[in-house]
């Protein structure tokens, strides 16, 4: 069984920073891929960024990108997201997920690819 537990979240004024972090327990973390997803009130989930087993290649979505920094440290079995400039629209449940070592590409992108994820840890931004 595989475990994913968030934290990090908090409130945060616009233009502030946040660090995100997940801790994974009960699979090999190294082989396979890391995301982060976030879902705000009446809103669909949707994709922030992913990193793929090695942290050679990452991904990040439009909204975030240039703001936002995705890493891992497989020796600590950790995943983390630094979140920089942050804006009130970024103020979700956020969620970090695990997937196969083949959720690479446009794969990252959809939620459906990742078979393991955690409760979610809250981000607020205000104005």
């Amino acid at each position: 069984q595989v475990q994913l537990v968030e934290s990090g979240g908090g409130l945060v004024q616009a233009g502030g920073s946040l660090r995100l972090s997940c801790a994974a327990s009960g699979r090999t973390f190294s082989s396979y891929t890391m995301g982060w997803f976030r879902q705000a009130p009446g809103k669909e989930r949707e994709f922030v960024a992913a990193i793929n087993w090695s942290g050679g290649n990452t991904y990040y979505a439009d909204s975030v990108k240039g703001r936002f920094a995705i890493s891992r440290d497989n020796a600590k079995n950790t995943v983390a997201l630094q979140m920089n400039s942050l804006k009130p629209e970024d103020t979700a449940v956020y969620y970090c997920a695990s997937g196969p070592h083949y959720v690479v590409g446009t794969r990252a992108l959809n939620p459906d690819a990742y078979d393991y994820w955690g409760q979610g840890t809250q981000v607020t931004v205000s104005s």
